[in-house]
């Protein structure tokens, strides 16, 4: 079954249809979903999906788009949340060096509290880190975020910085780019890698792969990507599916 490490089904992008597609899931040959918390909101959120569907899994974090709001008291507030049976990680925590606002200094300041805070309650990290690449890796170096394990989500750098990731412990997630005819980094990072290193998301409703593309993405669309890192690998999708399911496990700290 397709294990599928990070989509926000808490979106508003969901409200019409939320319910009767979650159900359809697993006939679909969809196993599991994380849902990813961004905000304080949706930290909430995530962990209310994870206890109305079994096969849902929650992160908590704030997203650093979003990391003005945070404050001590939310902190620990995120804290309270990453102990709920269901919650998995924190996340998605990270830089994001896009837009000029949040202040990039409390990005980092928020950035390492968080890893802290994962460290604190043994949970593995989700780190979102858009072009921010030098000062993403500096910061998981001088924490010592290895110790937390996790992934670096919907990757868009280069295999060089690919490497360096996986070298600290952590994953590669690899989403709809993967499909598309400008995804040639992507591609170059997959090739690069072993399969033991990737694992699959969507970041649903973002990114949809082709031929969805610049639509709303969901889970039912992840076969598209298995098919384009078998491609790229020359193996069965089936063992894309089986060897990325078994990492996201591992990473997530799942038994059986």
């Amino acid at each position: 079954m397709i294990f599928e490490t990070h989509a926000h089904y808490d979106d508003e992008a969901f409200d019409e249809d939320r319910q009767e597609l979650l159900s359809s899931m697993k006939d679909a040959g969809i196993g599991n979903i994380v849902n990813i918390g961004a905000n304080m909101a949706s930290s909430h959120a995530s962990i209310e999906l994870a206890h109305s569907y079994d096969f849902i899994y929650a992160a908590v974090g704030v997203h650093p788009s979003d990391s003005a709001e945070l404050d001590e008291d939310k902190l620990e507030e995120l804290r309270l949340l990453s102990r709920d049976e269901r919650c998995l990680a924190i996340g998605e925590i990270g830089l994001d060096y896009y837009w000029p606002e949040p202040d990039h200094d409390l990005q980092k300041k928020w950035f390492r509290r968080q890893i802290a805070l994962a460290k604190e309650e043994k949970l593995p990290i989700v780190i979102h880190s858009r072009d921010a690449a030098a000062d993403t890796l500096s910061i998981l170096k001088e924490e010592n975020a290895a110790e937390n394990g996790g992934v670096v989500h919907c990757f868009s750098y280069s295999a060089e910085i690919a490497k360096q990731c996986v070298d600290m412990g952590f994953y590669i997630g690899v989403g709809g780019v993967i499909t598309f005819k400008n995804g040639r980094r992507l591609k170059e990072t997959v090739d690069m890698l072993p399969l033991e290193n990737i694992i699959l998301e969507t970041d649903s409703p973002y990114l949809a792969p082709t031929p969805y593309r610049g639509k709303r993405n969901c889970s039912l669309y992840l076969p598209l990507v298995a098919d384009a890192i078998a491609e790229i690998k020359g193996v069965p999708a089936e063992e894309v599916i089986r060897i990325t399911e078994e990492n996201a496990r591992k990473m997530y700290r799942i038994d059986g």
